[in-house]
């Protein structure tokens, strides 16, 4: 017997992935376009148009009983509009209309790409079988989202977990967003590079200036390298503590670009939460890599529009 499937896309500034996704949390057809480089309003949404008229003339499109979008935020799941940092032409850009026009009455739910990890992770990946989660994306920003009790949390405009912007230094560098001392200002990609660059690291002959550069060289033990991710760490710990304290969550799940540079980020993250998660009910807190891999987004995406019987249950560990 064929089961429903939900259409899945996640939006991000370099990549408009789509995908069908059973049950079981498999991607049964896939699509993709780049986004384009001019960020054009009309001109993304063309291509978010490609992806779902691919996927409509796959087999499985008749199965498709909801659809899920993981957008790049901020997103405002209330009005259903995006206004993406990395998409400069979508300001307030009303994407939960623009795709329900094309999917017809099917019901369209909108997440933050944050949320939508956590979606995933919760579903199938490290966070899994753990009623309170904390997951989070750590690349070129940070974001995250909750799951409290069981259920995903996306707060009324989808951004609940949004750790990035929590202050955790408060006399702080300026961040975009308008506060001082942020998570993101602190423990994104660049931040962790541009630390290291001002602190007297230099590149290699590729002159890579990223930080899966600068975590290769802390991989290879220099210490200008080692302390700019300690200091990422420091702030990621100083976040997820906190958030661990207002909420009780037991496990914080964390990928991204920047999770890859493996215990040169998390043997420091996991000494520093001893010096922040203190009080007892949080001491016993775990942090761990995410799983779920480049697939997050469009799973994740599913997940949260509900596709899996009783979406929002925590689903218990085989």
């Amino acid at each position: 017997m064929q089961t429903d499937l939900s259409a899945a896309l996640d939006i991000g500034g370099t990549k408009i992935a789509g995908a069908l996704v059973d049950a079981r949390g498999r991607l049964v057809e896939r699509a993709a376009r780049p986004t384009p480089a001019d960020k054009d309003g009309a001109t993304v949404m063309r291509a978010v148009a490609e992806v779902v008229a691919e996927l409509a003339a796959g087999p499985g499109w008749a199965r498709v009983t909801a659809v899920g979008i993981g957008s790049a935020g901020p997103v405002d799941a209330s009005s259903g509009t995006v206004s993406p940092v990395n998409i400069p032409g979508w300001r307030d850009f009303p994407l939960v209309a623009g795709v329900r026009a094309l999917v017809g009455e099917r019901p369209v739910v909108l997440v933050g790409d944050g949320v939508a990890m956590t979606a995933a992770e919760h579903w199938q990946g490290a966070a899994r079988g753990h009623a309170n989660a904390l997951c989070m994306v750590v690349s070129t920003g940070v974001g995250g989202g909750l799951v409290l009790n069981g259920r995903l949390h996306t707060g009324p405009t989808g951004n609940a977990g949004h750790i990035g912007h929590i202050s955790v230094e408060v006399d702080g560098d300026a961040c975009p967003c308008g506060s001082r001392g942020c998570v993101e200002r602190i423990a994104s990609g660049p931040n962790i590079a541009r630390r290291a660059l001002a602190n007297g690291w230099r590149p290699g002959p590729d002159g890579d200036t990223s930080a899966a550069a600068v975590a290769a060289a802390a991989h290879a033990g220099d210490p200008v390298a080692v302390r700019s991710f300690e200091r990422a760490a420091r702030a990621l710990a100083a976040g997820i503590a906190a958030t661990a304290t207002l909420v009780e969550i037991d496990i914080a799940v964390i990928g991204g670009g920047v999770a890859g540079a493996g215990e040169v980020l998390f043997a420091p993250l996991r000494a520093a939460l001893r010096d922040y998660a203190t009080l007892s009910f949080v001491r016993d807190l775990t942090v761990v890599p995410a799983q779920m891999g480049t697939d997050a987004g469009v799973v994740g995406a599913a997940a949260a529009a509900g596709q899996r019987p009783r979406p929002d249950a925590c689903v218990p560990a085989p």
